[in-house]
């Protein structure tokens, strides 16, 4: 059951600031607010107390041309080649001038192409809505799963295309109002900095002295992750956990490797995809908790993971942290592209037993919110006495396909994923701010899928 969002009461619409006023402006708004008004009618406000939380947006043009399936390439406010070549082929199919720039009269073409994507129906699915952008950088809507729960400052750094003309400074403050507490009101402080990636760049240095000190502070990264970007090498240095979501990578496999790069840099990584995967690890780790079935865990020697189409991040993951665990080391790696996209893996055990994996990007009609969720997974064995044998599988139909999957063993324990409505990027990321610094267990399962995704011919 999806709770109501609550109320959200304005202490301070976005108001324009000079970038050297933003913490005098802040200020100024709690000690006019502070005090519970003669009335009565609203309680005092807590302000952010726990932690910054810093998030960078994607840049419009770019993801908007990802989201409506012209623009393959990386999010990072750049309009090279390809971006502009993506703008022509909107252009021509809208009938504008080809200019290969983001005009305004572009733009409107391609929100109102995104807009059908986000509304399921003849016109449209639902597979723009994955795509979690907002044209809003300043609304509410980011931080209510969090403010809900903790006063904080967030921090919006929002990159556009066209004229550098310089950051642009707002700040308001947003306080969710909870009918079970009457006497203070759980506020977010919110600093919005919008100008061209170069410019951000250019106060980059300002930056860190808008975070609160001595508390946590954490790095959003909403677009391509990069480590040669100065802007996010100079946050991720003074945050305590850099957040990314791979259900959003354009490129999977090479965006999986950049991460592996950042951890072995000392980046503390976490990924809100790689928490979507608990319920499926849990699952699979219990399925062998019988002391006969944990000894056939060796006899395993064949895996099969379906994913929806589009992005294969979550199966890499999932089969990384399966490797990981029972010490499998890659040895080759191969990709076919078709109806549907298949990744044919081999690992090679402790015991030079050798481990074929199969990972099919599946096309499904209705496609889910989040961008290449699991489907369904077989364990299984060549060997026709193994007790081995696990599938797991969502409410969506995954059993079928997996019982009928073929194999010299049937499997014999079935079990199912239940429908996660807590999959939002904005739900995870108000579970991860309770947390931070370095995730073994991630960065293990990450070093494990990066080696075997060099091995790709």
């Amino acid at each position: 059951m999806v709770s109501q969002a609550p109320t959200i009461f304005s202490l301070q619409a976005p108001k324009d600031v000079s970038l050297t006023e933003i913490e005098a402006e802040l200020n100024q708004v709690w000690q006019s607010y502070g005090i519970q008004g003669a009335d009565g009618g609203l309680p005092a406000a807590t302000r952010a107390t726990t932690f910054t939380l810093v998030v960078y947006e994607p840049e419009e043009t770019q993801y908007l041309l990802t989201a409506t399936g012209f623009y393959n390439g990386p999010v990072d406010g750049i309009l090279g080649p390809q971006t502009k070549t993506a703008l022509q082929a909107v252009q021509k199919k809208h009938q504008l001038p080809e200019t290969g720039s983001p005009t305004a009269e572009t733009l409107t073409a391609l929100r109102q192409e995104y807009f059908q994507k986000q509304h399921p129906g003849p016109k449209g699915d639902n597979h723009g809505a994955a795509m979690g952008y907002t044209f809003s950088p300043t609304s509410p809507t980011l931080a209510d799963e969090i403010a809900i729960r903790n006063p904080c400052r967030i921090i919006a750094l929002c990159p556009i295309a066209g004229d550098d003309e310089g950051v642009k400074a707002q700040v308001s403050a947003y306080c969710p109002i909870q009918k079970q507490s009457s006497s203070t009101l759980i506020c977010c402080e919110y600093i919005t900095l919008t100008g061209t990636a170069a410019a951000l760049e250019r106060i980059g240095g300002m930056i860190p002295a808008l975070l609160i000190g001595g508390l946590p502070k954490f790095l959003w990264w909403k677009a391509t992750p990069d480590a040669a970007n100065p802007l996010f090498k100079r946050l991720a240095a003074v945050c305590n956990n850099v957040i990314v979501d791979s259900c959003n990578f354009n490129t999977p496999e090479d965006d999986l490797l950049s991460l592996q790069q950042l951890v072995e840099t000392g980046v503390p990584l976490a990924d809100l995809n790689w928490r979507r995967l608990s319920a499926w690890q849990e699952l699979t780790a219990e399925a062998f908790d019988a002391p006969n079935r944990r000894a056939a865990l060796k006899e395993i020697d064949r895996v099969n993971i379906d994913y929806e189409k589009g992005n294969a991040a979550q199966a890499l993951l999932y089969l990384g942290w399966l490797a990981n665990r029972l010490d499998w080391q890659p040895i080759s790696y191969r990709q076919e592209n078709g109806d549907y996209d298949i990744t044919y893996i081999q690992f090679l055990s402790q015991d030079q037993k050798h481990i074929e994996a199969e990972l099919a990007g599946v096309p499904l009609a209705d496609m889910g919110e989040i961008i290449g969720d699991l489907i369904g997974l077989r364990l299984s064995s060549t060997n026709p006495q193994a007790n081995c044998g696990t599938v797991i599988c969502s409410e969506t139909g995954g059993c079928m396909r997996m019982e009928t999957h073929g194999g010299a063993q049937s499997s014999g324990l079935f079990q199912q994923v239940s429908s996660l409505s807590e999959q939002k990027a904005e739900v995870l990321l108000s579970q991860q701010v309770q947390r931070w610094g370095r995730e073994a267990l991630f960065e293990e399962s990450l070093t494990v899928i990066g080696n075997t995704i060099k091995l790709r011919k």
